[in-house]
């Protein structure tokens, strides 16, 4: 059972990363991709002028930008990302994004999980 995600943790399989979105001309949508107790991958697809206000995480998170661009502050350094940029976030990093025009990403989170898990 995929358990709401498009890939199975527990077999082979593919998705497309880039498939047509419906209903994104307002608001953010997010699906996840895979999750397991180490790793989980999210698609993001945002409507232009939306924005993530600043948060952190205890996971280490990679974001790869799949098309459009936005703007994404890490603590006080801002980055101007494009399509196939990818961006790496140490655990605990403050981080905020925003968009002005449609914008889809990757985020790959991993946990590290503690000796004996």
């Amino acid at each position: 059972m995929k358990k709401n995600t498009l890939l199975s943790p527990a077999t082979a399989g593919t998705c497309s990363l880039l498939a047509p979105v419906e209903n994104v001309a307002h608001g953010i949508i997010s699906r996840a991709v895979l999750t397991t107790p180490a790793l989980r991958l999210t698609l993001f697809h945002f409507a232009a002028g939306q924005e993530l206000s600043e948060h952190t995480s205890k996971a280490r998170a990679l974001v790869q930008v799949l098309s459009g661009t936005c703007q994404f502050t890490v603590g006080a350094d801002r980055h101007t990302l494009r399509t196939g940029d990818l961006l790496h976030l140490p655990p605990g990093a403050p981080h905020s994004l925003t968009t002005a025009e449609p914008f889809s990403m990757l985020l790959t989170q991993v946990t590290e999980l503690a000796a004996g898990e």
